[in-house]
């Protein structure tokens, strides 16, 4: 077996099609270093129900207890009162509301009940809400993302692994456990909090899970999301430039 630190370093002969200056090392200083942020973690949470007893709300509001015993700071949008999407303007009060959480957010919950094999309208359209680029400013790039899904009747996934593909799209980092609650309606007492059950302790695996992620890489997020792609598509752009001044 070949030792790879005996290897040399391919040059750009052997990779032809690599922008050698755009291509750079893997800085372990930066993935290691000591944290450097030392407020709480920041945990937005969407829940997509609007029901008066919303079993996705219920569950979002157990998590939120759970992180805030875990160490996160916490705030959860109400979606009542959020238009359609492109059916307002985005000063639209809900919706100026719900893209500043998703800026001042480190990392994110989203609940959705199953409805028709799927996730609800009111779950999509504050996704739909958050646009992949503000004012030069990615709400949602390299964020964590835990992902949960309330059942009427047996346990399904179908809201979680849309969840899941939409949480890529939006370029989330999306924690591999999740949660699917079935019969959620005989999952909560009388005082709307979640009865003792492999379920809730599934939600405090999953939130958890979330923390640890948070920690790991909410002061890493700018490296992580930096990309030879991007990187290289800059410096064409700005070699376009200085061509055109030289003319």
């Amino acid at each position: 077996m070949t030792d790879s630190s005996d290897t040399p370093r391919p040059t750009s002969q052997h990779m032809p099609n690599i922008d050698e200056d755009c291509l750079n090392p893997i800085d372990e200083s930066v993935l290691f270093n000591e944290k450097e942020s030392d407020h709480k973690p920041r945990i937005l949470l969407l829940y997509g129900s609007l029901r008066e007893r919303s079993f996705s709300r219920l569950a979002t509001e157990e998590a939120a207890r759970i992180l805030e015993w875990l160490g996160a700071e916490t705030r959860t949008f109400n979606p009542s009162g959020l238009p359609l999407p492109d059916d307002a303007d985005a000063d639209h009060p809900k919706v100026k509301e719900l893209r500043e959480l998703a800026n001042w957010s480190e990392g994110m919950v989203w609940c959705s009940p199953e409805r028709h094999g799927a996730m609800t309208g009111i779950m999509k359209a504050q996704i739909d809400w958050i646009p992949l680029a503000l004012q030069g400013v990615r709400p949602t790039q390299g964020k964590t993302l835990a992902i949960m899904q309330v059942c009427g009747g047996s346990q399904s996934f179908n809201a979680v692994n849309q969840m899941r593909i939409l949480g890529r799209w939006m370029r989330m980092v999306t924690i591999p456990n999740q949660s699917s609650v079935p019969k959620a309606w005989l999952e909560f007492d009388d005082n709307d909090r979640m009865k003792p059950s492999s379920y809730y302790d599934r939600i405090v695996d999953v939130m958890e899970e979330l923390m640890k992620f948070t920690l790991l890489l909410r002061d890493k997020k700018d490296y992580f999301t930096d990309r030879y792609s991007e990187r290289k598509e800059s410096a064409e752009e700005f070699r376009k430039r200085i061509d055109t001044r030289s003319l």
